[in-house]
């Protein structure tokens, strides 16, 4: 008895019947052969209607493409980044730590959406709804740079719900609590508060200034790199954190000043970085966040404030611009903001009140207008 033959062939996609089952068959645009077998005939002509509806309209996805595992194709994915220094580091501790152990192993085929928003939900029991949601953006690229791969047909990301963080108005330090911080440090970091209370730099810009980005005589700052923690590295020096950090800030005699004593007690090193530890190297960030808690402990600010960071020296910065009147184009210029909106949505807050100048502005033009209304007494 001849063996059977294929029942239908159309572009390289035909049916063949086998011991009581069909299994359509098609060639994919690599020239790859695929099959799949069905108990009913019309079942496989419906599977294979839709694979070429998938090949004529490009929408074709390879089944065995979604076969990487999540930790596979996120590495691939973040070591091909064009990614700071600092941003690396970060991504790479987010992915070990919060996402691979949960995710790593499964197929990217097969992770479904309520299993992306049961992650999530997980999340959130350790981690603060602005670090969920940073980990969940990073992970979220990875899955649209397998769609755009041709892995998988949609983003298991897309619609999951994220925790909302609590309205959190930024409350500086003021300047009395700026004196105790910086009377409490250890007399080698005392000048790292102050700089940083009086140019209001990021604390990696601060790590990083050295003796040719101080002029002294024209009393301004350059700021054109950072001193980032690279792992397995060491802290090193890199670009700042985006294009708008590129600047250059006044330098007010008390920043100057404090420099001038410090350099004269505390050297810069050859290449003139100008804050260093006990052996004349550059600051790491946890080294200085362990002087930062000790020095915060000391001062007792603590349970007054919730708590007290190195960001908040920035701060402090900050609001003595706005107190004394600079624009909110003046404050993000300083802080090396990329844009107004940023400097507005951290300190919107602390610009003076203008009720007042809202009702006289009113007054002065609409009050005089009908001030000799006839029915002008009787308003009111």
């Amino acid at each position: 008895m001849s063996a059977p033959q294929p029942e239908r062939v159309t572009n390289g996609q035909h049916l063949e019947t086998r011991r009581r089952e069909v299994a359509g068959r098609y060639r994919d645009p690599d020239g790859k052969e695929h099959a799949r077998h069905f108990a009913r005939k019309v079942d496989a002509e419906r599977w294979l209607d839709g694979v070429r509806g998938e090949l004529v309209t490009g929408a074709y996805i390879d089944p065995n493409a979604g076969k990487l595992t999540v930790e596979e194709y996120a590495e691939e994915w973040r070591t091909a980044q064009v990614h700071r220094t600092g941003t690396q580091v970060r991504v790479d501790g987010h992915f070990r730590l919060h996402v691979y152990p949960t995710l790593g192993d499964r197929q990217l085929r097969h992770v479904r959406p309520t299993e992306i928003q049961a992650w999530v939900r997980g999340l959130q029991d350790d981690l603060s709804p602005r670090t969920v949601d940073n980990v969940y953006r990073y992970l979220k690229a990875v899955f649209t740079a397998a769609v755009a791969d041709g892995l998988i047909r949609s983003n298991p990301c897309v619609g999951v719900k994220l925790p909302k963080a609590p309205p959190n108005k930024v409350v500086p330090l003021d300047v009395v609590q700026v004196r105790a911080l910086a009377d409490a440090a250890p007399d080698r970091y005392r000048a790292v508060i102050i700089t940083g209370a009086g140019i209001g730099l990021r604390l990696g810009e601060l790590l990083g200034l050295d003796l040719a980005r101080v002029d002294f005589l024209r009393r301004r700052i350059t700021v054109d790199r950072q001193l980032v923690d690279e792992s397995g590295v060491g802290p090193v020096l890199t670009p700042p954190k985006t294009q708008a950090s590129y600047r250059t800030v006044p330098a007010p005699n008390i920043v100057l000043e404090t420099l001038a004593a410090h350099l004269a007690r505390y050297p810069a090193t050859e290449g003139g970085l100008i804050f260093t530890n006990a052996n004349g190297d550059p600051i790491r960030h946890n080294r200085f966040s362990d002087m930062w808690r000790a020095t915060v402990t000391k001062t007792k600010l603590e349970p007054e404030r919730d708590t007290t960071r190195p960001h908040d020296l920035r701060h402090h910065y900050a609001s003595l611009l706005i107190h004394h009147g600079e624009s909110v184009k003046v404050v993000q210029d300083r802080l090396g903001h990329a844009t107004a909106a940023e400097t507005l949505n951290t300190y919107a807050h602390l610009w003076p009140d203008s009720e007042d100048r809202t009702r006289e502005a009113v007054d002065e033009m609409l009050g005089a207008a009908f001030a000799d209304s006839p029915r002008a007494e009787g308003v009111g």
